[in-house]
C-alpha cells in the first residue's frame, strides 16, 4: 500500500521541519519526505491533497483516563480510542485508577488486547504505584512494566507515603521509566470541591487552596532529588507550582511537567451557575494562574500539554457542584483549545506540535511523535483556521461533561491516521 500526501505544511519539530512537503508512505512506514512537485501519482494506492492543510506528527496526550476496566458507564477502550482520533490523537497513555487498578500484568494485558482489537490509536498503560492505590504497599511495578506499562502513576490519590515514593524512584531509576504524580497535599484540601477564591466564597462551598498542589510538587521533587529518578508533575495549576518547578529545573532535578487546555483557558471566574461541568482537580484557578500557566508553555518550564481526559456520566454529573465528581472530557477539544496560543500569537505552531507530540512522546520513551524516514506513518491533519462550534452531542467520547459546549474556536481535524491507515475523517 503506498499513499502520497502532498501539498500540506509539514510541521514535525523532531526534525525542524515547517514548510510545504509531500509525504510518502509505503506500508504503514513513513517512506520518503520531498519537495517535489511533478509527481507520478499514478504510482500510488491513494492521494491525499492536503493543500491549505498542517501535516503534522500524531497528537499524543500522555494523561487519559479511559476508565476501562471498572466504570464503562463512563468510557470504554472503544469509545475513548474513537474520540481520541477524532481529536486528532494517535497514542495515548491511560491511567491506572480503574477498577480493579491497573497495579498488575494481567490488567495491563486486558488493556493492550482490547486496544488492538478496536485497532484506532496506540494505547499504552500506566501502571499503578502501590496495590489497589492504597498508599500501602508497592504494586508489582517491575512486572507491569515488563508487561507493557510505560510509566506509573497513582493519579488521582496522591502517594503521600513518602518512604514509598522513595522506594518506586528507586525502581523507576533503575530501569528508566517516569514516576507521574498528581501532586497534592490532600490534609490542605479534603472535602474542598473548588478553588480557595472567589467562586467557592460566593458559594459557600469548600475551598481547595493552592498550597496543597505546591507543597505536593515540593515533596516530590525533593524525592526526585534525592534519587535522581524522572518525577512527571500531572495538571500544574498555580503560579507559584511553575515557578517551584522552573527552579527545580534550574538545579537539574530531572522533573518534567503537563499543563491542561482548561487550565490555561479559563478560570474560576468562568464557571457558570455553579455547573459540574466545570468542576475538577486541581480546579479551576484564578486569573493569575491561568496567565502564569501560559507563561510556563511560552518559556519552556511546562514541558506538554496533557488533556486529563476524566469521563463521567450525565447521571454523576447532575449532583450538583460539591456532590459531582471531579473532572471533565478533553480529547476532542484539546487541539483547537490549544491553537487557540497560536492564534493569539503567544506560541508558535511548530511550537505547539512539540508540546502535543514530540515532547510527550519523549517522556514516556515512545518512539512516536516524528515522521522521520522509517517510522510509523501516525499523522494528522488539519485546518487550524476552519471555525468550528463544540457541540457536545456530536462528541465520541461516552460522556460529555464538557465546560466547553457551544464556544466558538478555530481549528478542525480533517484526518487521523495510524500506520498508514484512515482511523478518522471529517470529510
Amino acid at each position: 500500500m503506498k499513499i502520497l500526501i502532498k501539498n500540506g505544511l509539514l510541521v514535525d519539530p523532531s526534525q525542524k521541519i515547517n514548510k510545504i512537503m509531500n509525504v510518502e508512505i509505503h506500508n504503514g512506514i513513513i517512506s520518503n519526505l520531498h519537495t517535489k512537485k511533478n509527481i507520478n501519482e499514478k504510482i500510488f494506492d491513494q492521494v491525499i491533497d492536503a493543500k491549505g492543510l498542517v501535516v503534522a506528527p500524531g497528537l499524543v496526550d500522555i494523561h487519559v483516563h479511559l476508565r476501562d476496566p471498572g466504570f464503562k458507564h463512563k468510557e470504554t477502550i472503544d469509545t475513548g480510542s474513537h474520540a481520541a482520533v477524532a481529536g486528532g490523537f494517535t497514542s495515548i497513555a491511560c491511567m491506572p485508577n480503574t477498577s480493579p487498578a491497573n497495579d498488575q500484568p494481567r490488567i495491563t494485558k486486558y488493556i493492550l488486547d482490547k486496544s488492538k482489537k478496536v485497532g484506532l490509536v496506540n494505547i499504552f498503560p500506566i501502571g499503578a504505584i502501590t496495590k489497589s492505590l492504597n498508599n500501602l504497599k508497592l504494586a508489582k511495578i517491575i512486572e507491569n512494566i515488563k508487561a507493557g506499562c510505560v510509566a506509573i502513576s497513582d493519579d488521582g490519590f496522591p502517594v503521600s507515603n513518602s518512604r514509598l515514593l522513595f522506594d518506586a524512584m528507586i525502581l523507576a531509576k533503575k530501569n528508566s521509566f517516569p514516576v507521574v504524580s498528581h501532586c497534592e497535599d490532600c490534609s490542605f484540601s479534603v472535602d474542598g470541591v473548588a478553588n480557595e477564591g472567589s467562586f467557592s466564597r460566593k458559594y459557600g462551598l469548600k475551598g481547595i487552596p493552592n498550597i496543597s498542589e505546591e507543597l505536593g510538587i515540593i515533596k516530590d521533587i525533593a524525592i526526585a532529588e534525592y534519587t535522581n529518578a524522572h518525577l512527571h508533575v500531572c495538571h500544574v495549576s498555580t503560579e507559584n507550582s511553575v515557578e517551584i518547578i522552573k527552579e527545580a529545573k534550574s538545579r537539574g532535578v530531572n522533573v518534567t511537567c503537563e499543563a491542561t487546555p482548561h487550565h490555561f483557558t479559563i478560570s474560576e471566574n468562568d464557571i457558570k451557575d455553579c455547573d459540574s461541568n466545570y468542576k475538577m482537580n486541581p480546579p479551576l484557578r484564578a486569573k493569575r494562574d491561568v496567565v502564569a500557566i501560559k507563561r510556563g508553555l511560552i518559556d519552556g518550564t511546562i514541558d506538554v500539554i496533557a488533556t486529563d481526559h476524566a469521563p463521567h456520566s450525565a447521571e454523576e454529573k447532575k449532583a450538583g457542584f460539591k456532590n459531582a465528581p471531579f473532572g471533565i472530557t478533553g480529547l476532542e477539544t484539546a487541539l483547537p483549545l490549544s491553537l487557540k496560543l497560536v492564534h493569539d500569537k503567544k506560541i508558535s505552531l511548530s511550537n505547539l506540535i512539540s508540546l502535543m507530540s514530540t515532547k510527550p512522546s519523549k517522556i514516556i520513551n515512545i518512539n512516536r511523535g516524528s515522521l522521520r524516514k522509517g517510522l510509523h506513518a501516525d499523522l494528522v491533519i488539519f485546518d487550524m483556521n476552519r471555525k468550528i462550534i463544540i457541540d457536545k452531542k456530536m462528541m465520541y467520547s461516552k460522556s460529555k461533561n464538557t465546560p466547553f459546549d457551544g464556544i466558538k474556536l478555530k481549528g478542525k481535524v480533517i484526518r487521523t491516521i495510524l500506520k498508514g491507515k484512515t482511523v478518522y475523517s471529517s470529510i
